[in-house]
């Protein structure tokens, strides 16, 4: 079963992330920003994260995934970044960082599943 870890400061869209993924078959953990986040990634060891860009507080996704992508232990951990927005240098920010797919926001459930299926399947 495929883990995935959902880092979102939004309760409703990661409510919503959760519900879309509960459709098929994998183990979900959620975090509501980027410091706990990374320790949650840390210990779940999650193949896929599905990680916002801008949260409140301390690591933005950003962050996040340049940490992830650093740590020998997720280096097969797969990001995708989710974010409202959507300017070329933004996206290009994201994959400088890491990240293996950047999705804008708002995205249908579809759209996330097409996105999740081509990143981890």
């Amino acid at each position: 079963m495929k883990k995935i870890l959902i880092v979102e400061d939004q309760e409703e869209i990661r409510e919503l992330i959760r519900v879309t993924l509960e459709f098929d078959d994998y183990e979900i953990e959620e975090s509501p920003n980027g410091d706990e986040g990374l320790r949650k990634a840390g210990s779940f060891r999650p193949d896929l994260i599905l990680l916002d860009v801008m949260m409140p507080g301390g690591l933005n996704g950003l962050q996040v995934c340049q940490r992830v992508k650093a740590d020998p232990a997720l280096k097969r951990t797969k990001v995708i970044l989710l974010t409202a927005r959507g300017q070329d240098g933004d996206r290009q920010a994201g994959l400088k960082a890491g990240a293996d797919e950047y999705l804008i926001k708002p995205f249908s459930p579809l759209e996330l599943m097409k996105v999740i299926g081509k990143v981890i399947r």
